[in-house]
């Protein structure tokens, strides 16, 4: 690849379109289930599942639920795609808020 072509794709992956989400990550054995949101839901199922399999998420009771298990138990599903928006803060204000909704809604507490 030539640096031209490596510049112009550099380019164009900062230009893409990206989706912030709320997603669940669900262990089948447990029947326990994590929501969080995160700018780009799409890829984040790759960054959690790294993580786990190094031993090193920062969510204590998720590893220990993936260490018990195996990856076999476990399934990422995007509950929600947010709306585009500008501004950083606005999008991690309504992350936090529809992530708190949806954990409210799994965990069958009417909010």
């Amino acid at each position: 690849m030539s640096a031209q072509d490596r510049k112009q794709a550099i380019e164009a992956w900062k230009k893409r379109d990206v989706d912030a989400g709320i997603f669940a990550v669900r262990c089948a054995a447990s029947g326990e289930a994590w929501i969080s949101g995160w700018p780009d839901v799409d890829r984040v199922k790759n960054r959690i599942w790294f993580t786990l399999g190094q031993g090193a998420h920062p969510n204590r009771t998720l590893q220990a639920a993936w260490r018990a298990h195996g990856a076999d138990a476990f399934t990422f599903e995007v509950l929600e795609r947010l709306e585009p928006c500008d501004e950083n803060w606005a999008r991690d204000a309504q992350l936090k808020e529809r992530a708190a909704f949806w954990r409210a809604q799994i965990a069958g507490i009417p909010l």
